[in-house]
């Protein structure tokens, strides 16, 4: 690593070593609550080569939430975007991700927001272990809510973000959890779902989302890589139809068969995706 960088990654891990231990009070979903407590980690074992802060964020209730974070170069601040990952757990895989729209000039967080994981889909990724994080919930659960929301918040409070632009990205479950939080929060601008889960019943509940939504989905999305009957193209193309009805701001792309992980098994893909989501979420979270 440059001198420069090793600087500027120390400086950071001294502004996150600040906030520990600070007694102050924010408004969470609920109303006001403790807020997370960010402080620096040593990096997991397999990913000392990636050019990442690590950190964790202790909420209460919620256990230990490893994270990494990829900076865009520059003093800032940048506009933030939290990072879910799906079934299959947290991976190398969403760090690269993360350096990736860092790149595009976004403070990127990819956070294990459960412990453990697995399915068809865990063999696209290289995991990466997280077993102080809760175990896995469901994405609509009270309690998968208040985990993104530690986060949500989490992100908020690092050196050099903006506190009133964080968006959300969420592949598969995360997807789902991401789509929950926004139909029941205003604290963020915008919103990627890869590979969701689209329930039928989401349809009538469009009208109530709050945030600008991008759609990234394979044609060929099934239960061969990870997928179920809930993330079949058609429910994603469902919902965004009901999107437009309701007169929210939603954009999309259905990549022809692509799979369910499409994003992690195509160069092409990923490619693609990682410049639609750069220009969405500098677009929705510019002033």
């Amino acid at each position: 690593m440059a001198l420069a960088a090793k600087l500027t990654v120390a400086a950071t891990l001294l502004a996150l070593a600040s906030l520990v231990g600070q007694d102050s009070t924010t408004t969470t979903r609920g109303g006001p609550g403790t807020p997370p407590i960010v402080s620096p980690a040593d990096a997991p074992a397999g990913t000392e080569m990636l050019a990442v802060q690590w950190v964790k964020v202790a909420a209460p209730g919620q256990g230990v939430l490893l994270a990494a974070v990829a900076r865009p170069p520059g003093a800032g601040p940048f506009p933030a975007v939290v990072l879910l990952h799906g079934s299959h757990g947290f991976a190398q895989q969403y760090v690269q991700l993360a350096q990736d729209l860092a790149r595009g000039g976004l403070l990127a967080v990819a956070a294990c927001w459960f412990s453990g994981g697995g399915g068809a889909s865990s063999r696209f990724v290289t995991s990466i272990g997280c077993p102080e994080a809760p175990p896995v919930p469901n994405a609509s659960s009270p309690e998968a809510l208040q985990t993104v929301d530690a986060l949500v918040q989490a992100a908020r409070a690092l050196p050099g973000a903006r506190a009133d632009r964080v968006g959300l990205f969420g592949h598969s479950r995360g997807g789902g959890a991401t789509l929950n939080y926004i139909l029941t929060a205003d604290h963020v601008q915008a919103a990627v779902l890869d590979s969701a889960g689209y329930p039928s019943q989401l349809a009538d509940l469009a009208g109530r989302v709050k945030a600008p939504i991008l759609i990234l989905h394979g044609t060929a999305d099934g239960a061969a890589d990870g997928g179920s009957e809930f993330t079949n193209v058609q429910r994603a193309r469902d919902f965004e139809a009901a999107l437009r009805r309701a007169g929210k701001p939603v954009e999309a792309m259905y990549y022809e068969g692509g799979g369910h992980n499409g994003i992690f098994t195509s160069a092409t893909q990923h490619d693609d995706e990682v410049k639609r989501m750069v220009a969405f979420l500098r677009r929705r979270l510019r002033d």
